[in-house]
């Protein structure tokens, strides 16, 4: 019953922002590392940023400066904000959460978010 579930996609204009949101629910026992990926048509699905439990970001170089990755512990939420946003940064956008799961047994995972488009428009 464990799943992600993101929000806060949608169009926007170059230059604008977008916040995105990924709330993990189930019974989850712990989160490990969280993150965002992206895919855009025709492309590989690339790293943008990851959080560690501890809060130590990594972001890809296209992104630095523009977006910033947090988490929300007591939440099981991760978020995205992305300022400065450019139409290359056009994508659908997947959460990605390495977690200790209780299935029967403590089990640890990596689960996916449906993923949520977002567009920028020149």
């Amino acid at each position: 019953q464990v799943q992600l579930v993101e929000s806060g996609g949608g169009l926007v204009q170059a230059g604008g922002s977008l916040r995105l949101s990924c709330a993990a629910s189930g019974t989850i026992l712990s989160i490990n590392t969280m993150g965002w990926y992206r895919q855009a048509p025709g492309k590989e699905r690339d790293l943008v940023a990851t959080i560690t439990s501890g809060g130590i970001t990594n972001y890809a170089d296209s992104v630095r400066g523009r977006f910033t990755i947090s988490r929300d512990n007591a939440k099981n939420t991760l978020y995205l904000q992305m300022n400065s946003l450019k139409p290359e940064d056009t994508a659908v956008y997947y959460c990605n959460a390495d977690l200790n799961v209780y299935s029967g047994w403590v089990r640890r995972r990596t689960y996916w978010g449906q993923g949520t488009q977002v567009t920028v428009s020149s």
